[in-house]
């Protein structure tokens, strides 16, 4: 929200039994990439790119007093976060990555503006990092407008409540209960004097998520705030703080959009796709290694394909071959190299990852390929 009024490749054969044998020396052999190092930002509206297609914004609007956001390879967390704004008002600020365009910033790479007509899917991941001592909500938002516009205030802002601590409330007032994705919301419809707002509220703390943000504009859509001939600009991810807040994180975020009607039939999230996963795993104590297979049961070729699934409790991936991996823990979404980017009519392809875990393991319950739900082997 801007100002506003309110590889090391898996060891195969003799060497992948030896692997499994000693653990210890696995980690050794498949070790983690460099990270890339973490950016600092403490400029009012300062902002940075991370994966090379979004961006993490400081966005300080609501207090002059200093707010500083460092950026990580998979999202970001709040490092400096002082000051503090009436409840029952605005709140300070709105650090966030996004994908999109929000005040003439347009991540690299993007798709949107996109005309909602012609957008098939918009899978999107998230996974948040709360604290205690503060007064925030942890807010996913969508911006809708009649025009393709890039600068400036959206006719529709659309806000996911992730969860919220102190005594907040969302913009308007309530009008009732919706199901999105699976998942109840108290939903909120009003006017910050500059845009409409219509807010959907967990009714308790959402930590991770995977969920297509299409399911959110259709609502949108159906409660007469948005038509289908309007754009989606931008996707964005961060928390609104009105007291504090240092601590707060996106651990990780993935958005995509994939558009249909009329485009490429074996884009992401065209109308025949289809799938099925395979989770193979070797576990040992405290650690694990799982390779993942991809098959499209669809009639149509893949041309690229996201893979999204939730790490259960206690996991966190430490390196990963075959696929860039968004999120380390909670919510993850697995995208192609370039040698695996397509996937035939029948095909699959197959990409791993080792982690560690904590208490009892188990596999992730879902899986979805650019959207889609997938059935498990």
């Amino acid at each position: 929200m801007r100002p506003l009024p309110h590889r090391p490749r898996p060891v195969r054969g003799l060497f992948a039994a030896l692997l499994s044998a000693f653990p210890a020396l696995a980690a050794l052999l498949v070790a983690a990439p460099p990270a890339q190092a973490d950016t600092t930002i403490c400029e009012q509206y300062g902002s940075t790119v991370i994966q090379g297609r979004y961006v993490v914004q400081n966005n300080r609007w609501g207090t002059s007093a200093t707010q500083c956001v460092t950026a990580t390879d998979t999202g970001f967390r709040l490092t400096q976060a002082d000051g503090s704004v009436p409840t029952n008002g605005a709140p300070k600020s709105y650090p966030s990555v996004f994908n999109g365009c929000h005040y003439a910033n347009c991540s690299p790479g993007t798709n949107l503006p996109a005309q909602l007509s012609t957008i098939s899917s918009a899978p999107s991941s998230i996974s948040y990092g709360y604290v205690s001592g503060a007064v925030y909500n942890a807010s996913y938002d969508i911006w809708l407008d009649p025009t393709p516009r890039t600068d400036g205030v959206n006719r529709t802002e659309i806000m996911i409540w992730f969860n919220r601590v102190g005594p907040i409330q969302p913009i308007g007032s309530p009008v009732g209960n919706t199901t999105v994705g699976g998942r109840t919301f108290e939903v909120w419809t009003g006017s910050n004097g500059s845009n409409d707002v219509i807010s959907f509220v967990a009714p308790s703390a959402i930590s991770s998520w995977s969920f297509d943000v299409m399911d959110f504009v259709d609502q949108a859509v159906a409660r007469g705030l948005a038509q289908n001939s309007w754009y989606l600009t931008s996707v964005q991810a961060g928390f609104e703080p009105w007291q504090n807040g240092a601590g707060l994180a996106v651990n990780s975020f993935s958005s995509a959009v994939n558009l249909g009607g009329g485009g490429d039939p074996g884009g992401p999230g065209g109308p025949s796709t289809a799938c099925q996963v395979t989770y193979a795993t070797n576990v040992w104590q405290g650690g694990y290694t799982a390779d993942v297979t991809v098959k499209n049961t669809g009639t149509t070729a893949l041309n690229t394909w996201q893979l999204g699934y939730t790490l259960p409790s206690g996991q966190r991936v430490t390196s990963s071959w075959n696929a860039t991996l968004s999120g380390s823990s909670g919510a993850v979404t697995a995208s192609p190299v370039a040698h695996n980017a397509q996937i035939a009519a029948g095909g699959s392809q197959t990409f791993g990852f080792q982690g560690t875990y904590s208490g009892t393991f188990a596999k992730p319950g879902a899986f979805t390929l650019n959207g889609t739900a997938c059935t498990s082997a």
